[in-house]
């Protein structure tokens, strides 16, 4: 089920409007797409930061505005703890959008066992899905994965109907011969999640203006 959250109405405002906004407990937010006007809203904190922390992206939103919206950007402050401001483009059902899914191991891999070592080389992946179809996390089995194999892009199970965009033989983890190091590897540091992109939409409008 769709999580709902109420959202009200607000003036376009700079930093010290937005900063009092903070301290009543909700967060500024914008709401555009599908060629329609930008609409300024502000979102309840706490429902806003349950959402985040449950994995959704596709809210419905209630209250001065009606209409489902998926979370496109969260601005976040210096510490990663509280959320800033918050971008909502509009989406309808079935709409397919493109975004990025992070990727998770589950497993013991027999190659390990047997004294290899995991280099995890993708921690996410850009797919193509239905917005309601869109899944939190994409989890790779390593039971399988035996010493000197791997798992590539083509391997990883989608929701029913997505495509991966990535080259299909890129891989995702490999087992390595032993050769002394941790047992598992980074291979590279994890990307940001890339912004999703409504397809068949124009990019976003620019950001709402911050005024001094």
């Amino acid at each position: 089920m769709i999580e709902q959250i109420p959202v009200e109405l607000r003036s376009p405002g700079g930093k010290r409007s937005n900063k009092r906004l903070r301290a009543s407990g909700k967060v500024p937010a914008i709401l555009y797409g599908h060629k329609q006007e930008n609409v300024c809203l502000s979102v309840p904190r706490d429902a806003l930061a349950a959402a985040v922390r449950h994995g959704t992206r596709l809210i419905q939103l209630t209250g001065a505005v009606r209409e489902q919206a998926y979370i496109k950007e969260l601005q976040w402050d210096t510490w990663g703890k509280e959320i800033l401001h918050v971008d909502l483009t509009r989406v309808s059902a079935h709409e397919r959008i493109r975004t990025e899914v992070p990727i998770e191991l589950r497993g013991d891999s027999p190659g390990v066992k047997a004294g290899g070592r995991l280099a995890q080389h993708l921690h996410s992946l850009a797919i193509e899905c239905e917005v309601d179809k869109i899944p939190e996390k994409l989890v790779v089995l390593i039971t399988q994965l035996e010493l000197g194999g791997s798992i590539t892009v083509k391997d990883v199970t989608l929701p029913e109907g997505a495509k991966a965009l990535a080259d299909p033989d890129e891989v995702v983890v490999v087992c390595h011969a032993p050769a002394g190091e941790e047992e598992v590897e980074e291979a590279a540091p994890a990307p940001g999640p890339a912004e999703p992109e409504v397809i068949g939409r124009k990019k976003a409008a620019e950001e709402e203006e911050e005024k001094d």
